[in-house]
């Protein structure tokens, strides 16, 4: 077996470990002589792994029964629009903040809806570089809610502070849900798609606090309400059950390795590694965004000429490297350098970056 470093910005590399378990577990689950994907959702196995998934989450984000986990199919792309469709009620304004491509599809949904207000949008000829400070946040008076994408995939910026509000505080964590600790108590909604972070695509975690729930409208179809969703316990149909199993065995990983403290230790040891690389060299590995605005899971820079990118991105991939091409609308290279990404995949394209420099600085 030969297996490349994986650097794509989503579906994005998984642990080994979990791959290698549900090798293993493919035909025969648990000795129930089936499949887990054959397996009903209302059978003892997968109730199992569905409750067991949802008490992982509340455990490394150290929540109490306050809150609910719920999940989706659809993606994250789905709760753009859930969202308001349950929460945005008449004669209300939604707060957005707009630091990417992501949050401005989120805005485009919102508004189908309701009112919506854009808090912050720190654009620049509509390229995002930052993320804008607390004090920069234009907010309504009584907004429903405040939205934010804590991580910005294309753009390469992250939230590393999140404010504090008095409406609800919603965010869309796809790209770095659970790549450090944080206060997730002061959050009313986080939903996060698992293809980066989290699991394979097919699956939407979402967290909700129970006050917030209880506020939502009641005249929202079934398939897309919280509140019914969050009766059903997330089987009001059938889930996406594979995606949630395999999300299952990556959060007990993530527990398995010490927790979220432990991972962010390693998360900052590889963003260390790789913005110091370009830094060594910023004349010829440009990054485009502010320092204090970087992403430490999607690291974008540019090189002198397109022609050297593209270079750049075929000779990594001869040499076990992928994933590594920049997203269509804005070009570069990016490095998505998620939870399973080891700091050995790390070094190996920093070790990369400077043999290139020599051959074609």
């Amino acid at each position: 077996m030969s297996r490349v470093f994986n650097f794509s910005a989503g579906p994005a590399c998984l642990p080994l470990e979990i791959l290698e378990e549900a090798k293993e577990e493919l035909l025969d689950y648990a000795g129930t002589g089936k499949s887990i994907m054959e397996s009903s959702h209302r059978s003892p196995e997968y109730d199992h792994i569905h409750n067991e998934a949802q008490d992982l989450f509340k455990e490394l984000l150290g929540l109490n029964d306050d809150f609910k986990v719920l999940f989706f199919g659809g993606g994250a792309s789905a709760q753009f629009a859930m969202l308001p469709m349950n929460f945005l009620k008449e004669g209300q304004v939604a707060d957005y903040v707009v630091t990417g491509t992501w949050s401005k599809k989120a805005v485009k949904e919102a508004k189908l809806f309701g009112d919506v207000n854009i808090a912050a949008d720190p654009s620049v000829d509509g390229n995002f570089v930052r993320i804008p400070k607390a004090e920069e946040l234009r907010l309504s008076e009584n907004a429903a809610y405040l939205h934010l994408t804590s991580n910005n995939t294309i753009a390469g910026t992250q939230w590393h502070d999140f404010p504090d509000v008095k409406c609800p505080l919603v965010a869309d964590m796809s790209s770095d849900f659970l790549w450090r600790p944080f206060d997730a108590n002061k959050f009313s909604m986080i939903y996060a798609g698992a293809q980066k972070n989290l699991g394979p695509s097919g699956v939407c975690a979402v967290i909700i606090r129970k006050d917030f729930l209880e506020s939502a409208k009641e005249k929202v179809p079934s398939m897309f309400s919280y509140g019914v969703q969050a009766e059903k316990n997330s089987l009001f149909n059938t889930p996406p059950c594979f995606p949630i199993y395999m999300v299952g065995k990556n959060l007990r990983w993530l527990k398995n390795k010490g927790g979220l403290a432990a991972l962010e230790r390693e998360n900052r040891a590889k963003g260390e590694l790789l913005y110091g690389t370009i830094g060594k060299h910023a004349d010829y590995y440009r990054c485009p965004v502010d320092v204090d605005s970087r992403s430490l899971m999607n690291v974008v820079f540019r090189l002198p000429t397109e022609a050297l990118e593209k270079k750049f991105i075929a000779e990594a991939k001869e040499k076990g490297m992928i994933g590594l091409k920049g997203h269509r609308s804005v070009g570069g290279i990016r490095v998505s350098i998620y939870n399973a990404v080891s700091i050995n995949a790390v070094q190996s394209v920093c070790d990369f970056m400077e043999s290139f420099l020599k051959e074609n600085g």
